[in-house]
């Protein structure tokens, strides 16, 4: 095998990323949209020490499972991998990615539930975030191709319900009517970085990401987005730091209240533009009612990560006494409205860093259970060393990030400890200071690779 080589053969496995896995005799060739079992011309594209890379150039015999996808972006955009898959297949994949994860790079090798669906494959986001950039002289609105900051230009979205065509045209007349240019990395230039909406159950908060502090004719915009939203908030945030940060650290609201009330079963919650909530409201509320149906009503919960603080409350309205760590101001103060508007004088929010606010209060509260939803980063290594100290009875684990919470796994279980060079190693006996109790996959992303994962994690007693 070597660079634009042409070759007929099939693929007999998925990668982490979707793609199709071809084995030639010592050989191992990775190749995109192609799924196992199917017949396919293929190219070489790059190969290096039997390591491959290639494309299809004719697709001979097809799987049973491969569909049309919807999104006519979808092989040049980096959003989604997975709309040329039936959706049974992509519950599958994502199961056997969480557990391959947990097994290859934690070194656990534990049972793994079937992952849970969405009830929509489609339209399910409930945020917009695009990159806006300028190419050759013409602005484009839409997602990075994969691996690339490269934006490839859309007009609609599937995944997305039908508000998010309505807010990229009216963004490109915008644009174009008031002489406004996209972002170019390279140079620095042009005014108009990021849109972002949010939506909660038919109320929405905008905020377009500039480098300049004014804008020509935003009133225009704001015209525009009249007709498409009932009821809308809209930030204007100054970002001019040559990063890839979305948002810089000035909002100016120019329209609405900036955040906004929603509901999720009885309990009343609130948000703003810079507040996380999961983007599936649906398969959000079967991952919380998970986590709920495991703490009892006697317990002390420490909720990490804690956001606006919605999970927090359902926490609360069952246990004894629920704490919500959570780093971002707008959203500490979400969660301390949200306490107060929902009547729970047993609802504790810190706003703070979890690796600095977290081993005072398991000192406070010896048993607390301690739930962790880190960014895709994973959970910082000294909140692991806090957790492994003081030995909370139990440990609810979410991530969307199968690689990452094999890691974080592998060292509360033991099974990846630290070497003197502070390096991650597997541990050939381990001693486990948790156990697995159960792995469950929820598909929050569905046509993505990604997945919504809770891992279990209970105390071993000593001499057990």
């Amino acid at each position: 095998m070597k660079k634009n080589d042409t070759l007929i053969a099939s693929a007999d496995g998925l990668g982490t990323q979707g793609e199709g896995i071809v084995r030639l005799g010592d050989a191992t060739l990775f190749v995109p949209y192609l799924l196992p079992g199917e017949r396919a011309e293929l190219r070489v594209l790059k190969e290096k020490g039997g390591v491959g890379y290639g494309k299809i150039e004719e697709i001979l015999t097809p799987a049973e499972e491969r569909v049309r996808p919807r999104c006519g972006a979808f092989y040049k955009c980096g959003g989604c991998q997975l709309q040329h898959m039936r959706y049974r297949a992509q519950l599958r994949f994502k199961t056997a990615l969480v557990e391959n994860s947990l097994r290859k790079i934690g070194g656990i090798g534990v049972p793994v539930n079937p992952c849970e669906r969405s009830e929509r494959e489609y339209g399910y986001r409930n945020k917009l975030q695009l990159p806006i950039g300028r190419v050759n002289g013409t602005n484009v609105i839409g997602f990075y191709a994969e691996r690339s900051h490269r934006i490839v230009d859309i007009s609609e979205c599937p995944i997305h319900p039908d508000w998010a065509e309505k807010v990229i045209s009216a963004l490109h007349s915008f644009m174009e009517t008031c002489g406004l240019d996209g972002y170019d990395e390279e140079t620095g230039k042009g005014q108009l970085r990021h849109i972002v909406v949010r939506e909660l159950k038919n109320k929405y908060i905008v905020t377009l990401v500039t480098t300049v502090r004014r804008l020509n004719g935003i009133d225009y915009l704001l015209f525009l987005l009249d007709k498409i939203f009932p009821e809308y908030s809209f930030y204007l945030n100054f970002n001019d730091k040559r990063t890839n940060v979305v948002f810089g650290e000035e909002f100016e609201l120019l329209k609405g209240k900036g955040t906004y009330e929603s509901r999720e079963g009885d309990i009343v919650y609130s948000a703003g533009a810079n507040t996380f909530v999961q983007v599936n409201d649906s398969v959000r509320g079967k991952l919380y009612d998970k986590i709920v149906s495991l703490v009892g009503e006697k317990d002390i919960v420490l909720d990490c990560y804690a956001g606006g603080g919605l999970l927090t409350a359902m926490l609360a309205k069952k246990c004894r006494r629920a704490y919500g760590i959570e780093i971002v101001p707008e959203a500490s103060e979400c969660a301390d409205r949200l306490a107060e508007r929902n009547g729970l004088k047993n609802m504790k929010n810190v706003c703070g860093r979890v690796e600095e606010e977290l081993s005072a209060l398991l000192e406070r509260e010896k048993d607390a259970v301690v739930v962790l939803d880190p960014p895709r980063a994973g959970v910082d290594r000294n909140v692991i060393r806090t957790l492994l100290s003081r030995r909370a009875p139990k440990i609810l684990l979410v991530s969307c990030n199968p690689a990452t919470l094999a890691r974080d796994a592998g060292m509360l279980t033991g099974t990846l400890v630290e070497n003197e060079r502070g390096e991650l190693v597997k541990c050939a006996e381990p001693d486990p200071a948790y156990t697995v109790e159960l792995v469950q996959p929820f598909d929050m992303f569905p046509q993505t690779r990604h997945v919504e994962t809770l891992v279990v994690l209970a105390r071993r007693e000593e001499g057990a």
